[in-house]
C-alpha cells in the first residue's frame, strides 16, 4: 500500500506563537565538530539538517532563527566541512551537517566528512530527527536516497523539508511533491508529512518552528 505525504498543515496560532518565543530566545553557536570525540555530551534532544550541498540548510537554519548570520551560508558547494552545534536555549541541540554529494574539496577531504557525518548519524542516541532537505527545483536524487537510507538503517526518523520553493511556479511545485512521494516509499524512517519552505520569503517556517518545538 502506497504511503501518503501530505504537506504539513500550518499550526494554530498559539502553537506557532509559543514555536515562535522559543526560536526568539537564546540561540547560539557552540561549535564545530571535526571528529566524534569532539561532539558535546548527549545532554539533551538534538534535531540535524542533512542535505546535498547548496541545498540551502545554513540559510534555513537562519531563516528559522531570524538571525542572518548565524549559521554561514555559501554559494559554494561543499563549504560546510564539520558538524556545526547550535544550541536552543537550554532545550536542545540544532545541528547543521556536512553537505553530501558534489564539493569543491579535495577527495580526501570529502571523504573524511562523509566518514563523520555517516558515523554521527549512526551512533548519537539523543538525535530525535533528521530533516532531509530537498532543492524544490531538483526533487530527490541519487544521493538523496544514499542518505535516506543510512537513516533506515540507523533507525533515525526524518522529515523532508522542501527548499527554495519560491523558485518555482505557482504549479510546478506538485510535480516534484509527487516525485518525492514516489521516492519516499522505499524508506521506512521516512515520517509522512512534507514541509514546504523558503528561506527568502518566510514560506513555512512557521510550521517547520512549531514541528521543532513539538519534538522532545
Amino acid at each position: 500500500m502506497k504511503v501518503a505525504f501530505p504537506l504539513a498543515t500550518e499550526p494554530d496560532a498559539e502553537t506557532a506563537e509559543a514555536a515562535r518565543l522559543l526560536f526568539a530566545g537564546p540561540v547560539d553557536f557552540l561549535k564545530g565538530v571535526v571528529a566524534m570525540e569532539g561532539l558535546p555530551p548527549a545532554d539533551r534532544p538534538e534535531i540535524c539538517f542533512a542535505g546535498r550541498s547548496n541545498v540551502g540548510k545554513s540559510s534555513l537554519i537562519n531563516a528559522l532563527t531570524g538571525r542572518k548570520g548565524l549559521a554561514r551560508a555559501s554559494n559554494t558547494p561543499g563549504r560546510t566541512q564539520e558538524i556545526n552545534y547550535f544550541t536552543l536555549g537550554e532545550r536542545s541541540y540544532l545541528v547543521d551537517l556536512p553537505g553530501y554529494g558534489f564539493a569543491k574539496a579535495p577527495v580526501a577531504v570529502v571523504a573524511r566528512w562523509q566518514a563523520l557525518l555517516k558515523t554521527y548519524l549512526a551512533g548519537r542516541p539523543t538525535l530525535r530527527r533528521a530533516f532531509c532537505l530537498i532543492d524544490s527545483r531538483h526533487g530527490v536524487k541519487d544521493v538523496d536516497h544514499e542518505i535516506m537510507t543510512l537513516l533506515d538503517k540507523s533507525a533515525v526518523p526524518f522529515q523532508v523539508v522542501m527548499t527554495k520553493t519560491d523558485k518555482l511556479g505557482p504549479n510546478a511545485l506538485k510535480p516534484v511533491l509527487a516525485q518525492v512521494e514516489d521516492a519516499l516509499q522505499k524508506h521506512p524512517a521516512a515520517f509522512p508529512e512534507i514541509v514546504a519552505t523558503s528561506s527568502e520569503k518566510g514560506y513555512g517556517i512557521a510550521t517547520l518552528r512549531a514541528i521543532i518545538a513539538g519534538l522532545d
